[in-house]
């Protein structure tokens, strides 16, 4: 009589035990399983060996981790360029030009770059990257971002569990540059990425891999504050960073609000008309004098004069315009800087004086 081999398969026998017992079996159940399926104890142990976790003992989902972390890692559909592009109404001012000197320079130096929110911090990242053609990953930074969505981990593509590099990762092979923006928000589950800063890359291990940061790779952080936190409750959710964190960034550029001449360019190439464009600076300069002063506890940022001039051109009225990009701030605070536009609008002297600074405290 010819040999006929036994049709029941690994998978069959795993299932079963799985079905039967779960992942963790030992020498009695392979025993149960083999018999009832009628296959030798010897023939059931050789199928499983690629299971053995142990003496006697066997983990079903020992193979099944083992092939997941030899498949692949998940590609995108197309290769993609995170080169930014070019902003035409852009203009260079503050910290710019030394901060595009360490992006074309290659070297890996890492940047902390801290200022008032809507003062332009991550523009000038993005269009330095642009101008020197540099691929740039931004990853915005909250309390709940963790190391697997900074480094990567598993994910389920097309019904297979594969490997999934984060942005860190990407920006390291790619030698890009990596903007970690908003970083005082982040717990301290950022720390995953000292190494990072300190140039030597990371160790995945999830998988087993090492990797080494491309030439041109480096780091730049973007924060309202300075890792200390927030004094003054302005900005609710930045966090104290650790100190052995922020040692590893060499520098730090403090972003101020830009000059009254390159604002007034900023919202002409927004498409604003010069002496809309005069008013709202001289009027926005006013704000901000008083708010460093401990006048106000509100200020008119550089992104909100752009969206004012937006709003312009869409109402086609300056005050609501204005009315509805200040709608933000209390009832008071309001009516104190519209009140005063109306007096730079006047033509009244813009200069600040005795008379705004009472104006602006009316709204405390």
């Amino acid at each position: 009589m010819p040999f006929e081999p036994n049709p029941v398969t690994t998978e069959q026998l795993v299932q079963h035990l799985t079905d039967n017992v779960g992942v963790e079996v030992g020498c009695s159940d392979i025993r149960n399983s083999a018999k009832e399926l009628s296959v030798s104890y010897a023939t059931a142990c050789k199928r499983l060996k690629s299971y053995k976790s142990g003496i006697g003992k066997w983990n079903l989902t020992a193979q099944q981790i083992e092939e997941c972390f030899k498949k692949p890692s998940a590609k995108p559909a197309k290769e993609v360029s995170y080169i930014p592009e070019k902003d035409a109404t852009y203009v260079p001012f503050g910290n710019y030009t030394s901060l595009k000197k360490v992006i074309t320079s290659g070297k890996f130096y890492p940047l902390f770059i801290t200022g008032l929110s809507g003062n332009g911090k991550t523009l000038s990242v993005e269009q330095a990257c642009a101008t020197t053609n540099r691929e740039l990953i931004r990853v915005n930074i909250t309390i709940e971002t963790d190391e697997d969505d900074l480094i990567g981990g598993f994910r389920l593509v097309n019904g297979d569990t594969v490997w999934h590099n984060g942005p860190v990762v990407e920006a390291l092979e790619r030698g890009a540059v990596l903007l970690l923006d908003e970083i005082d928000l982040a717990s301290n589950k950022i720390l995953c990425l000292q190494s990072v800063l300190e140039g030597k890359g990371v160790f995945l291990k999830k998988i087993g891999r090492y990797v080494k940061p491309a030439q041109g790779f480096t780091v730049i952080a973007t924060a309202n504050t300075k890792g200390k936190g927030s004094d003054d409750g302005r900005f609710v959710g930045t966090n104290i960073l650790n100190e052995a964190f922020l040692e590893r960034f060499p520098i730090t550029f403090e972003q101020e609000y830009p000059s009254a001449t390159i604002e007034t360019k900023i919202l002409i190439n927004q498409g604003c008309d010069k002496d809309f464009a005069d008013n709202l600076v001289k009027w926005a300069g006013v704000i901000r004098k008083t708010f460093f002063d401990g006048g106000v506890d509100e200020v008119v940022t550089t992104r909100r004069l752009v969206h004012i001039v937006s709003a312009y051109q869409i109402f086609g009225d300056k005050l609501t315009a204005i009315t509805n990009c200040v709608n933000r701030f209390d009832d008071d605070t309001k009516q104190s800087f519209l009140d005063l536009y109306t007096k730079v609008d006047a033509g009244e002297d813009s200069e600040y004086n005795k008379e705004d600074e009472t104006l602006l405290e009316d709204a405390r």
